[in-house]
């Protein structure tokens, strides 16, 4: 009898989530059915200890339910490479301890540990200024910290959005135009005094049809987008700030900005993506904690999660 395999996961607290809507518990209920055993973890769980990544674990039931989605099981103790694959699903802020848990997790990694997204990835692809390598698919965008060269950007292109590079949710967002006598303290606020640097993008009026999210597994989309429409007066497509969604297929120009970005995903282990697009541009590659599963699943009556474990079950097998 072969012994099952090992599904650790990293993540903020399960008691907090949203069932209906949570991507990592669509993961883990496509595991447990794959007949994984499921390994929780904080990110304060994960430690070094003389060069060996462990962690201390509770194990995880899980159920399809929206008011009793887990149990606990055993807890313990154990070395991180005695796992197969590790999700790493925990949510920024992408801070100093996320960077250190990424070390701690690459060490499991030299250890023979799938895990997903690979740790150096993690670190080197800020999901905003990811967008740098991929030009070609961009809109004008400008990043500083610096107020004369942000409010010059403003200047030239009249109608903008500003962003601090570390932000989710929609948080700390606006939409600055020239002339706005709001200006000066919204690049303070963004900018966090001139200490932080912020992104401007050129504003793009197709945000009203939604700010698209579309999923990649090792590169390969998701043939359908996720398109969060912003509530009434808001410039923002981001379901925590109000939007409402719509599934739909993928049109030609979201394939193929999808076949400009994915071999470079695969090249940096970037197994699972969710890349956000406005009109024909891509504005965001989030890489840490990518979301949308089951809407989409639920959209188009699909099972995206089968698709990540087919593709994971593949990498340990080859």
């Amino acid at each position: 009898m072969t012994q099952a395999r090992k599904l650790g996961i990293v993540m903020d607290s399960i008691e907090s989530i949203t069932p209906y809507k949570d991507s990592s518990l669509a993961m883990m209920l496509e595991a447990q059915a794959r007949g994984w055993q499921i390994y929780y973890f904080r990110l304060d769980d994960i430690f070094l200890d003389n060069g060996i990544a462990r962690g201390q674990f509770k194990t995880l039931t899980l159920y399809d339910n929206n008011q009793h989605w887990f149990d606990y099981g055993d807890a313990g103790q154990c070395r991180l490479d005695e796992l197969d694959a590790i999700l790493m699903r925990k949510d920024p802020p992408f801070d100093l301890e996320y960077i250190y848990c990424t070390y701690m997790l690459e060490q499991a990694e030299e250890n023979g540990v799938l895990i997903i997204n690979k740790p150096a990835s993690l670190r080197d692809c800020n999901e905003k200024l990811f967008t740098r390598v991929f030009p070609q698919c961009c809109v004008d965008t400008l990043v500083s910290r610096n107020p004369v060269i942000l409010k010059g950007f403003i200047a030239q292109y009249r109608d903008v959005i500003i962003k601090p590079l570390d932000g989710m949710g929609g948080r700390s967002i606006f939409r600055v135009q020239a002339g706005d006598p709001n200006t000066n303290a919204i690049i303070e606020a963004v900018s966090r005094d001139a200490t932080s640097q912020s992104m401007v993008q050129r504003y793009i009026p197709e945000i009203s049809e939604g700010d698209k999210r579309i999923l990649l597994i090792d590169g390969v989309a998701i043939p359908y987008a996720l398109a969060r429409l912003p509530a009434a007066g808001e410039n923002r497509g981001n379901i925590a700030a109000g939007a409402t969604t719509r599934g739909q297929p993928l049109s030609e120009r979201d394939q193929w900005l999808c076949d400009q970005v994915g071999p470079e995903l695969r090249a940096r282990g970037l197994l699972f993506v969710g890349i956000d697009v406005i009109g024909d541009y891509i504005t965001e590659i989030n890489v840490t904690s990518p979301t949308c599963i089951r809407e989409l699943d639920r959209d188009f009556d699909i099972n995206i999660s089968a698709d990540l474990f087919e593709c994971i079950e593949q990498r340990l097998s080859a």
